[in-house]
């Protein structure tokens, strides 16, 4: 429960602190005293403007993957965040246009008027070109035929530009930077914003660069999966809680901008001097983790994520919900408690297609003798005579399955559509929402 708190804590002086910021900008045009008062539509306007700008530069705190933000949250819950509040930002910023058209047309007409006037009075329609393109790209990546690399690559470009674009404009305008207070809060969160784009870009792959990793081992595993076993080199690593996942850079420098987030499949007593994590090949990049060979370097980002039992130091047990390949940070629990002699219950549910497609099934049933572990596979083409659940999880089978001797923490890892399913049919059971976690890697 203290750890709850303070997580608690932490979370909601984040939240207020990111909300301080992103209004910070109205004082601009609240406290101006210098210039006279303009009509209510024109000051509403550069109001909703201030703040869409302020909201699209704290993006990139977001995205800056800094541990000490994401921990009271997880990963899972910032990215959605940043991807429901830049729809947020960009309405605001097509609002500024809008209603600036009502009452001066003539002054939004010559941003689009290429021919008889000069470019530069256009930042601003260049800051929301930049920013259309941002939302357009990532909305519908897959029908665009955008690769993953490719959208990341242009997503940073798109939003650096829509940010650096809509500053010029606010400099170029002038309306509110009278004062010296205020021409020194625009310079502040110019700076604040460069210097996070230095950091992601710049700073933090130059860290990774000098804290190589090495291949140990590329282990073939059932389900078309492979485990890749890395050691630091020349540095001490890094230490982990199961069921959290760090981003892999293969192949690549750091700063490539190349790389892919996977959850840690060992255990977390072997980190820092091991670390663990088991790939299906799913994708142009995972196809190639058969490729990898030993003595080959890597570059490691982590860790991250809050899906993990040790944020429940005091829970009576745990239930793991798996499907496919997400059974990689319940391995990670598994081989970590047993490996701590952890006589707490626990419950495992495990889909897949079939017997052969079920990752670590044998270790799995292995661990059972050094855990109180108990174990349901579900496949969706059983062999003959199988006894086993059968098809998919459903609300009917966690009725048949979740424990209701003691309250447990849940979690939840799989494809999407079965993460949906099981957290709509768990909170249909009466499990609290705050009970079960889950965690998905949907970054676009």
């Amino acid at each position: 429960m203290a750890a709850f708190r303070k997580h608690l804590i932490r979370g909601a002086l984040w939240l207020g602190l990111y909300l301080a910021l992103t209004l910070a900008p109205l004082l601009i045009v609240l406290a101006d005293a210098a210039p006279p008062k303009r009509e209510f539509w024109r000051e509403l306007s550069v109001a909703l403007g201030f703040i869409g700008l302020a909201m699209m530069g704290l993006q990139f705190l977001l995205t800056a993957r800094f541990q000490w933000l994401k921990s009271p949250y997880g990963s899972d819950i910032v990215y959605s965040f940043h991807r429901q509040i830049s729809l947020v930002a960009f309405a605001f910023i097509l609002a500024h246009p809008a209603l600036l058209a009502l009452v001066d047309w003539p002054a939004v007409r010559i941003r689009f008027d290429f021919i008889n006037h000069p470019f530069y009075p256009r930042f601003g329609f260049y800051a929301l070109l930049a920013l259309t393109a941002l939302i357009v790209t990532s909305l519908f990546r897959q029908g665009l035929k955008l690769g993953y690399d490719g959208w990341r690559r242009s997503h940073a470009v798109f939003g650096s530009l829509a940010v650096v674009f809509g500053v010029i404009h606010v400099m170029e305008i002038g309306h509110y930077l009278q004062a010296v207070w205020q021409k020194a809060f625009w310079l502040g969160y110019s700076v604040m914003w460069i210097g996070l784009v230095v950091w992601v870009r710049l700073a933090k792959p130059w860290c990774e660069l000098r804290t190589p990793y090495i291949v140990q081992e590329v282990k073939p595993e059932r389900g078309a999966a492979y485990t890749l076993a890395i050691a630091p080199l020349g540095h001490p690593g890094i230490r982990f809680q199961p069921g959290q996942f760090a981003w892999l850079t293969v192949w690549d420098s750091p700063f490539s901008d190349r790389e892919h987030p996977f959850s840690f499949s060992g255990s977390a007593e072997q980190s820092p001097r091991r670390l663990e994590f088991t790939i299906k090949e799913l994708g142009d990049f995972t196809r190639r983790t058969r490729d990898i060979r030993p003595g080959q370097k890597v570059y490691v980002d982590g860790p991250f994520g809050a899906l993990s039992a040790d944020r429940h130091p005091h829970a009576a047990g745990f239930m793991f919900i798996a499907g496919g390949i997400g059974i990689t940070p319940t391995m990670s629990h598994l081989r970590t408690l047993a490996d701590r002699g952890d006589r707490r219950p626990l419950r495992l549910i495990y889909c897949g297609r079939n017997l052969e497609s079920l990752t670590f099934h044998e270790e799995i049933d292995a661990l059972a003798s050094r855990l109180d572990l108990k174990i349901t596979y579900v496949l969706e083409q059983p062999p003959a005579g199988w006894r086993g659940e059968k098809g998919f999880i459903n609300e009917e089978l966690l009725h048949r399955h979740i424990p209701r001797e003691k309250r447990y923490e849940y979690f939840i890892c799989g494809p999407q559509p079965m993460l949906d399913a099981v957290e709509r049919s768990l909170h249909r059971l009466g499990v609290p929402v705050g009970d079960f976690h889950s965690e998905r890697f949907n970054l676009v």
